[in-house]
């Protein structure tokens, strides 16, 4: 039974995003963790723990802690997952849309859904943790006939609630990537299928070097999907790159790295796995 740490409880995105990338009937024993610092705690303490981890939505953007966490862990990139976040309005059978006075969710699920509640003016949205959780304390309030909540079709399965409105999010196009992360000691390097990787790097001190650089990547028929920038703690003023590549073999990549001779002075491979595919939550 594979180990695999998630952020949130069971019925989240993180945990509907491990099923998509280990399989539907995959025995998976899932680490709740509250937070994305105690989910790097769980790595740390037991090796075998796989993680499945939020890094950027096509709304918010990325989330550059956990490049941080990363960075600074033993964990390596082994794959990821693009997931369609679809909400739904949970309650409790029997209840309709006239009975509820407050729904319940993440502060960026209640916003995902603002154009929905605005036909519905006299309902209180109330923030909460995590959209899961929402739905298991709902689960747990029998009592609670007039309140609703907003998660995945997972959570409605997992805590017996009823989908009152389906697809309830305003952007039908808010995708989260996930990475699947797994210890470097246990990553396996025989892996035919790669044809992406995700980097961190630091340039020379010449002018011109971070273009120079991605111009030898282009030269490479390395295709550039993403370039973020990321301050180092402690040496103000000097910042890191954050690069996903994409390529149609794995000795492009070797040989644009290769390329770039001096002019990258630092680097490091985050994780060379095969390219994601989008997946609804259903």
């Amino acid at each position: 039974m594979l180990k695999i740490a998630i952020q949130g409880i069971k019925g989240s995105f993180h945990e509907i995003a491990s099923y998509k990338f280990f399989g539907e009937r995959q025995a998976l024993q899932t680490i709740e963790c509250h937070s994305f610092e105690e989910m790097f705690r769980s790595f740390r303490k037991d090796a075998t723990v796989y993680g499945v981890m939020a890094i950027e939505n096509t709304v918010a953007g990325s989330i550059l802690p956990n490049y941080s966490k990363l960075l600074h862990s033993e964990m390596e990139i082994i794959g990821e997952v693009y997931l369609r976040i679809e909400q739904n309005l949970l309650t409790h059978p029997e209840v309709n849309i006239e009975d509820i006075k407050e729904v319940r969710s993440h502060p960026m699920a209640l916003l995902q859904c603002l154009e929905f509640f605005n036909k519905y003016p006299n309902i209180k949205l109330t923030e909460t943790p995590d959209t899961a959780l929402s739905a298991k304390e709902l689960s747990e309030s029998p009592e609670s006939k007039d309140v609703g909540a907003i998660a995945s079709f997972l959570a409605a399965d997992r805590y017996k609630l009823n989908v009152l409105a389906e697809g309830i999010e305003t952007n039908k196009r808010n995708f989260t990537r996930f990475l699947i992360l797994q210890n470097k000691q246990f990553v396996k390097k025989d892996n035919l299928q790669i044809n992406k990787a995700s980097i961190w790097f630091k340039t020379g001190h010449t002018p011109g070097s971070l273009a120079k650089i991605l111009t030898i990547f282009g030269e490479q028929h390395i295709n550039l999907t993403k370039i973020q920038s990321l301050p180092v703690i402690g040496r103000e003023w000097e910042y890191l790159f954050l690069a996903d590549l994409e390529f149609g073999e794995s000795i492009d990549f070797t040989k644009a790295l290769e390329a770039t001779g001096t002019l990258i002075s630092e680097m490091k491979i985050l994780g060379a796995y095969q390219k994601g595919i989008k997946f609804r939550t259903v």
